[in-house]
C-alpha cells in the first residue's frame, strides 16, 4: 500500500486500491457463522458475568427466599398446623415455586434496561441467530432460579423439612420448576420489549404475580376457602405448578398435574416466545 507525503514530512496511508479491497472481501477463508447454540450460550455467559460484577443481583435469590421461608413458617405454622415443622412439609414446595416465579420478572427488567442503554442495537447488527440474545438472558437466569431453589431447600432441611420423595423426587421437582420458569420468563421478556421503562415492567409484573401467588394453594389448602375463591384457585396456573412440585417431593407423583405443567409451559413458550421475537424484530 502506497503512502503520500504531507506537511512536516509526516507519511500517511493512502486510500486502499479497489483490487486490494476486493481481494479481502472475496476471500474464501471467512470465519464460520456461529451456531444458534453457541451464540445462546455466549449470551447466557454474558448474563452470568453481570452477576459476577454486580453480586448484589443475587439478593433476590438468597435473602428473599430465606426471609419468606422463615417468616411464613413461624408466622402461620402454629396457627395452621400442629407445629411449624409439620407446616413446613406443606409450605416449602409452595414457597420454592412462588419465589422462583416471582423472580422471573427480573428477566424483563434486564431486557428493558439493555434496550434503554442501546445494547440491543449492537446485537441486531451481528450475524447471529436472532433469538439467541433473548435465550441467553433466560439461560443466565436459570442459574439464578437454581440458586434460589437450593437456598430454599437448604434452609428447609435445617429447619426440619424431610421430603418423602427423597433426592430423586426433589431433583425432579426442581427440574420441572426450572423448565416451567424458563417458559414463564418469556412473558416478561415480551413486556420488557413492549413497555417503556423498567419501573413499568416491574409494576405490571407485580400486579400479575401477586394475585397468582397468594390466591393459590401455596400457604393453605384450598378446601378451607370460600367456594368462589376456590373456583379461581383451581384454574390458577401457580396452583397446578405447586401441586406438581409438592407431589414429586412427597413421593406421590401426580401425573395429571405434571403433564399440565409441561403442556402449559410449552404453550406459554410457543405464544409468548413468538410474540417476543416479533416485537424484537420490529423494535
Amino acid at each position: 500500500m502506497s503512502t503520500t507525503a504531507v506537511k512536516d514530512n509526516e507519511p500517511v496511508l493512502a486510500a486502499p486500491k479497489a483490487e486490494d479491497l476486493a481481494a479481502v472481501l472475496l476471500s474464501k477463508n471467512r470465519p464460520q457463522r456461529p451456531s444458534a447454540l453457541s451464540t445462546s450460550v455466549t449470551f447466557g455467559w454474558r448474563a452470568m458475568l453481570k452477576i459476577k460484577h454486580v453480586p448484589e443481583q443475587l439478593f433476590d435469590v438468597t435473602a428473599f427466599p430465606i426471609m419468606m421461608t422463615l417468616m411464613f413458617t413461624y408466622l402461620f405454622g402454629g396457627a395452621l398446623s400442629d407445629s411449624p415443622t409439620q407446616y413446613l412439609q406443606y409450605l416449602l414446595p409452595g414457597i420454592m415455586a412462588s419465589s422462583i416465579l416471582m423472580i422471573t420478572m427480573y428477566t424483563g427488567i434486564s431486557v428493558n434496561t439493555d434496550i434503554e442503554k442501546g445494547v440491543f442495537d449492537r446485537f441486531r447488527t451481528l450475524p447471529i441467530w436472532r433469538p439467541s440474545a433473548m435465550v441467553g438472558y433466560l439461560l443466565g437466569d436459570m442459574l439464578r432460579y437454581l440458586i434460589a431453589s437450593l437456598v430454599i431447600l437448604g434452609v428447609g432441611l435445617i429447619m426440619g423439612f424431610r421430603p418423602a420423595g427423597g433426592v430423586g423426587g426433589v431433583a425432579a421437582a426442581i427440574l420441572l420448576l426450572l423448565a416451567f420458569s424458563f417458559a414463564f420468563s418469556w412473558i416478561w421478556t415480551m413486556f420488557g420489549l413492549l413497555l417503556r421503562s423498567e419501573k413499568s415492567v416491574m409494576g405490571v409484573s407485580m400486579m400479575v404475580l401477586f394475585p397468582l401467588t397468594f390466591l393459590s394453594n401455596i400457604y393453605v389448602n384450598p378446601e378451607t376457602m370460600p367456594g368462589w375463591l376456590q373456583a379461581f384457585v383451581d384454574v390458577n396456573p401457580v396452583t397446578h405448578v405447586v401441586a406438581a412440585v409438592r407431589s414429586m417431593m412427597d413421593g406421590n407423583w401426580n401425573g395429571g398435574e405434571i403433564s399440565w405443567v409441561l403442556i402449559a409451559g410449552a404453550v406459554i413458550l410457543a405464544i409468548f416466545g413468538t410474540l417476543t421475537m416479533r416485537l424484537y424484530n420490529r423494535k
